[in-house]
């Protein structure tokens, strides 16, 4: 409720936490990503600053792997909260009119002329290849990774929740997963892993009561009468 108006954040955020998104990747999207009559997230680029850069300072470039480039299913929370915010952010752009912000990418080449990298500038509403990004402030205005900075601020001063980072969503995300039944293959490739021990060893967590429910679901997989007679006898 602290953040519930601040809809850029939450869409954001629940975009990280029912996709397990990296937190340049959620922060990259474009409105030409996400399908939502198909209910898919195109997942193709990373975002990143480099703050002295001038006439902005966020680049697009490849995602961590060659294997990070996914599709990934949106679910019926995440659709619902996405066509909310785009209705949303679709009123805003009539609202602030000829002063919201647009955006363009101007292409980086190497010495060999290949393109390595998108620099995301500010445009006119009259460029053909304007881009809409998906999260961005009310205005339009395009800030990366910083939407994030202040609500996290919160989240770590007022509510005092100190060892939390908008990234370990990713890793909440892999676990709550497992625990409730899905492939661990499955779960590694939505978070674009090509080796499942990189989803094991750094993004599921184990709690006491994780461990223990281990126990108690051998426990039902293994009852038996005969098991319990035994016990029965032990005690006599």
């Amino acid at each position: 409720m602290r953040f519930q108006k601040n809809e850029t954040f939450t869409c954001a955020f629940l975009t990280a936490c029912y996709t397990g998104m990296r937190t340049g990747e959620v922060f990259a999207l474009t409105w030409n990503d996400i399908d939502l009559e198909n209910r898919v997230i195109k997942i193709n680029k990373t975002v990143y600053s480099k703050l002295k850069e001038n006439n902005g300072r966020w680049f697009l470039g490849p995602t961590k792997t060659e294997g990070s480039c996914r599709d990934v299913y949106i679910c019926n929370t995440l659709y619902r909260a996405l066509s909310n915010y785009k209705k949303k952010q679709n009123l805003c752009t009539k609202k602030y009119n000829s002063i919201y912000k647009k955006y363009s990418l101007e292409p980086i080449r190497n010495k060999y002329g290949k393109v390595v990298e998108y620099k995301i500038i500010e445009s006119n509403h009259k460029k053909k290849n304007n881009v809409d990004m998906v999260f961005t402030k009310k205005d339009g205005t395009y800030s990366g990774t910083d939407i994030i900075k202040y609500p996290f601020k919160i989240i770590h001063k007022e509510l005092g929740i100190t060892n939390c980072r908008f990234y370990d969503l990713r890793g909440s995300y892999a676990t709550k997963s497992l625990r409730n039944g899905a492939n661990i293959r499955d779960i590694a490739d939505t978070l674009g892993h090509s080796r499942i021990e990189t989803t094991e060893n750094y993004y599921i967590s184990s709690t006491e009561e994780s461990r223990k429910k281990v126990n108690i679901t051998l426990e039902k997989m293994n009852s038996s009468k005969v098991i319990d007679d035994i016990i029965d006898y032990i005690n006599i």
